[in-house]
């Protein structure tokens, strides 16, 4: 007889786990100048404290990179939210990590070029009647931004 064990407790969760929180991350997270001027990245690792109520305490610097990265890591994983869960009728105060990335954007970062040249048989009888010579068709370069 196979049982599936059952968890004691239920732990405090995300709506819309991982990929939420890493969309949550990239659209509160402001660069500290400090750390963007003297071109500072890494990762911060904040452990703190979830209530039983979902709210978020005692925030700390486990490894951080300092020039303002520690502060807004603290303040955005004091942003968040998580769901209220009681365990047996109990409210439990649970740990939890989470390492947020520090990461400079390049400029150019997120383009792609390309060309495209358009082969018309026209263009090319055309070019052969002339001269003998083949004429270079048109170009098109398009720059796509994401």
């Amino acid at each position: 007889m196979n049982k599936r064990e059952k968890k004691f407790l239920k732990l405090p969760h995300l709506d819309g786990g991982r990929e939420l929180l890493k969309a949550f991350i990239r659209e509160h997270l402001r660069y500290p100048k400090e750390a963007l001027a003297k071109g500072i990245e890494g990762d911060v690792i904040v452990k703190y404290k979830v209530t039983g109520k979902g709210e978020v305490i005692d925030p700390e610097i486990v490894k951080g990179i300092g020039y303002g990265c520690d502060e807004e890591a603290i303040r955005l994983v004091g942003m968040l939210g998580y769901q209220s869960v009681k365990n047996r009728g109990v409210r439990v105060i649970t740990d939890n990590k989470i390492k947020i990335p520090f990461r400079i954007r390049k400029k150019g970062a997120g383009k792609v070029s390309m060309s495209y040249k358009p082969a018309s048989k026209k263009q090319a009888d055309a070019a052969d009647e002339k001269d003998g010579q083949v004429k270079k068709p048109k170009v098109y370069t398009y720059t796509i931004r994401y």
